[in-house]
Order: C-alpha cells, then sequence, then structure tokens
C-alpha cells in the first residue's frame, strides 16, 4: 500500500517502512505524527484519488531527527563591475518513518 502526502509545500509518496526527510515540523524526537492531507492512496490495481484529498485518510509517521541539509553556496557575481557575492544556505530537515498508512 503507499499514498502520496502534501507537507511543508510539497508532495511525497510514502510506504509503509519508509524513511524520508520533509520540511522541518514542530514536534519532539520520538513523537508520532498525523498527516491529513492525503491526496492518493493506492494498492495493487485499486487506487482511490482525492478531490483535493481523501477524506478520513491518514498517514501516521514517527519522527527519527532533526538536522540541517548540506550547504549550498551562492554566487553572485557581475563581470567588469568589481561585484562578486557569496552566500551560503543549509535548510533544515525532519526525518520520519512511515509507521501506518489507513484509507477509509
Amino acid at each position: 500500500m503507499y499514498a502520496v502526502i502534501e507537507t511543508g509545500g510539497r508532495q511525497y509518496r510514502v510506504m509503509q517502512g519508509e524513511i524520508l526527510r520533509v520540511e522541518k515540523l514542530p514536534a519532539d524526537v520520538d513523537a508520532s505524527i498525523n498527516f491529513d492531507k492525503v491526496l492518493l492512496v493506492g494498492e495493487g490495481e485499486s487506487v482511490q484519488l482525492g478531490a483535493p484529498v481523501i477524506a478520513g485518510a491518514s498517514v501516521t509517521a514517527k519522527v527519527r531527527a532533526h538536522g540541517r541539509a548540506d550547504k549550498i553556496r551562492i554566487v553572485k557575481f557581475r563581470r567588469r563591475k568589481h561585484h562578486r557575492k557569496q552566500m551560503g544556505h543549509r535548510q533544515y530537515y525532519t526525518e520520519i518513518e512511515i509507521t501506518g498508512i489507513s484509507a477509509s
């Protein structure tokens, strides 16, 4: 069984037991989270599609860790203008493990 959920402005295709990194969530480590924005649930050939979400469907997950991703470097350069600007950014994330998918 798989599902498509929306969190942090992005959509993720998840299955039970899968580990993924999502945008930072306000939850403690080892806490359980419930995702209610389930857009699609599929099992084999049967697919249940929401418009826009499936009423009563939910995906539960357990928070494994919080962290920051690798640094990305931003360089702005203007040729012949004596202008160069360097910046960096590290995005916060939450690592979760999908524990259950329920579609009612």
